[in-house]
This record gives structure tokens, C-alpha cells and sequence, in this order.
């Protein structure tokens, strides 16, 4: 089928929820294991699910291709560390026949970069266009500190090899006051001299952690203000389909995104769902309720009943989320860790 045919077909209905948003981008948890323990993220002790009880690769491109047919166009992968789960590029490259075939716009990974020095050309050849890096810190001491278990010098190595491999990559950075508060502005330059968006994100009260939040939290308003102190700022329409507000900088030639899940909340526009390695389904990040898809997905080798599970699901998609952090709420907004639902 040529481009102009598949441009000539109906376009797939979309996936409203009950305020009329369009879900169209499905973020995929391949794991809940990662090789880093960053403070922010989970317990240096923490209890990962036992094997058996994740999807095989089979049932993940399968549940991921029942809701590209659903209107899915953006599809990323996550973690945990997505690149830790065995065999992964099997599913990168089962999940690019939907990019051959126009179906998907998009298939893209969060990684914590440990791995992408082995896997960047991989991924580069498998129809992957663009990746975000975790990097909270460029200082290899204080990156040690924060990730517990991870080695800047490895991470940095990947980015060289996805920026040979030709993929286009965005830095993502936690903004954790007394931490990295003070390094964004170099952390900025660097990204943007090598021609890498920077994301700046609020840390999220998701599942208990080693520490107090409340000592880490940096509302972005105050960072931005700050930032425009020494830089002219610009706010731009860019979108890449997530929830990151864009501004250009005018001294670096470069793009800056906040996302502000607690300062200022993007759950009007939210057009994503997120799938767990279990086959769960979370409607939002920052709400409990969820549906079993995993059911449904092993009662019959037909796709009807995974169909109408989902079409449940989206159904009841909450209006927005209750995030809060503050000293009088020092318990999560939500029990799991942000590894179990995948970023």
C-alpha cells in the first residue's frame, strides 16, 4: 500500500474519555526493574514483582497493537529501565511494523541512558527517531549520589552513541531543591550545545521513598523565575504530544520544557493512559483506580474483550489528579513507585 492509499483510508475513531479528550498516546511499562535507585524514585531496597508475573513480549506487542487499532498514535516505552527488560529490541522491533504501515506515528523510550551505548543503533534502525535521557546532574559524584548505583561516564557514553546513531534526544532533569537547582542553567547550556531539548520536571509524590519530598520539592515557578534573571525566555506553541510547556532561550538557541504536575497542572489537555509490565491500566498517573487488562487478554485469542475493557477503562478516566506536597501531607498522593506505573 502506498503512502497517498493509506493517507486515502478513514482514520481509526478516536478514544474520547467522558470530557472529550482524545487518547492517543500510551506509555508502556516493559518493567518494573531498573539497574539505578535514583532517591527520588524508589527504595534503595526496593521489592521488584517476581518474573512470572509479567506479560511475555507477545502479550505487550499484542495489547499495544489493540490500541494502536483503537487510535493510539504515540507509543512509548519505559520502566523501570525499559532497555534492562531481556530481549527488548524483539518488541522495539515487532511494535516499527506500525510505523511502516503509517498506523503509528511514533514509537519512542525514556531510558536512564545505562544501556544505550549497546543499544542506540538498534533502535536507531528500528524506525526509533527520538529518546529521553534521565540526567539530574553532571557532576559524576553528586549523579552517583542521586542514582545510588549509576556511573555518569556510562550514561554520557550513550548519548554519544544515540546522537551518532542519529537519534534525537531530550534531557530530562527532577528539579530537587538544595540538589541541582543550581546546575540547570549549566546542565541547559550543555544539552542545547549539543542540540538536546532540556525538561526540567517537578518531583511527584509517588510511592515511599528513603526521604522526605518536602525537602526535595522545587516548584518550577520559582525555577523559571530565577532562570529569567539570566536568560530571555520565550514561550513557544512547541508540543512533542506529552505535557511539557516550551519555552525558546534566546542565548543558547535552545528549547526548555517544564513539566508542572503540581505548580500548574496539564490535566486538561492529558491524552495519555498508561499500561504496567502486568497488564494493568493506570487513566492517571496520580489516581489509584485502574482496570485489568491482563484478564481479558488471556481469556480468548481474540482481540473483543480486551477491546471493551479498554473502551471501559477510558471511560472513566478521572478529570485530573490530586497531587499535593506540602508539610501537613507527607504520605504519597499515591502508594506505588513511579517504576511500577512507568514514568
Amino acid at each position: 500500500m502506498t503512502l497517498a492509499e493509506r493517507h486515502m483510508e478513514p482514520a481509526v475513531p478516536a478514544m474520547l474519555d467522558p470530557f472529550g479528550r482524545s487518547i492517543t498516546y500510551l506509555r508502556v511499562s516493559v518493567t518494573d526493574r531498573c539497574d539505578f535507585r535514583c532517591t527520588y524514585c524508589m527504595a534503595e531496597d526496593m521489592a521488584f514483582l517476581p518474573k512470572k508475573d509479567l506479560l511475555s513480549l507477545e502479550e505487550l506487542d499484542r495489547l499495544c497493537t489493540v490500541f494502536v487499532e483503537k487510535g493510539v498514535r504515540k507509543l512509548r516505552l519505559t520502566g523501570g529501565e525499559p532497555l534492562v527488560r531481556k530481549n527488548i529490541m524483539h518488541l522495539v522491533r515487532q511494535l516499527s511494523r506500525h510505523l511502516r504501515s503509517g498506523a503509528l506515528e511514533e514509537l519512542t523510550l525514556t531510558t536512564n541512558g545505562s544501556q544505550l551505548a549497546r543499544y542506540a543503533g538498534g533502535l536507531a534502525d528500528a524506525g526509533v527517531r527520538r529518546i529521553n535521557v534521565s540526567i539530574d546532574t553532571l557532576d559524576p559524584d553528586k549523579f552517583k549520589a542521586v542514582t545510588r548505583w549509576g556511573d555518569l561516564a556510562k550514561v554520557l557514553a550513550g548519548v554519544d552513541a544515540a546522537l551518532a546513531a542519529g537519534l534525537k534526544i531530550k534531557i530530562n532533569a527532577v528539579a530537587l531543591k538544595g540538589f541541582n537547582d543550581h546546575e540547570i542553567p549549566d546542565l541547559m547550556r550543555w544539552a542545547h550545545g549539543r542540540g538536546m531539548d532540556l525538561t526540567v520536571i517537578e518531583t511527584m509524590p509517588m510511592g515511599e521513598i528513603d526521604a522526605d519530598r518536602t525537602d526535595q520539592y522545587l516548584p518550577l515557578s520559582v525555577l523559571r523565575a530565577d532562570l529569567e534573571r539570566r536568560f530571555k525566555l520565550t514561550d513557544i506553541p512547541f508540543k512533542t504530544g506529552g505535557p511539557a510547556r516550551y519555552v525558546d532561550v534566546a542565548e543558547t538557541g535552545g528549547r526548555l520544557g517544564f513539566i508542572t504536575p503540581l505548580t500548574h497542572n496539564f490535566c486538561e489537555s492529558c491524552n495519555r493512559v498508561r499500561l504496567t509490565c502486568t497488564g494493568t491500566l493506570y487513566m492517571c498517573l496520580g489516581q489509584d483506580d485502574a482496570a485489568d487488562l491482563r484478564a481479558p487478554l488471556r481469556a480468548s485469542e481474540g482481540n473483543e474483550l480486551l477491546s471493551q475493557a479498554i473502551d471501559e477503562a477510558i471511560g472513566r478516566k478521572p478529570k485530573g489528579h490530586d497531587f499535593v506536597i506540602d508539610r501537613r501531607t507527607r504520605k504519597p498522593a499515591v502508594a506505588r513507585h513511579m517504576s511500577v506505573t512507568g514514568g
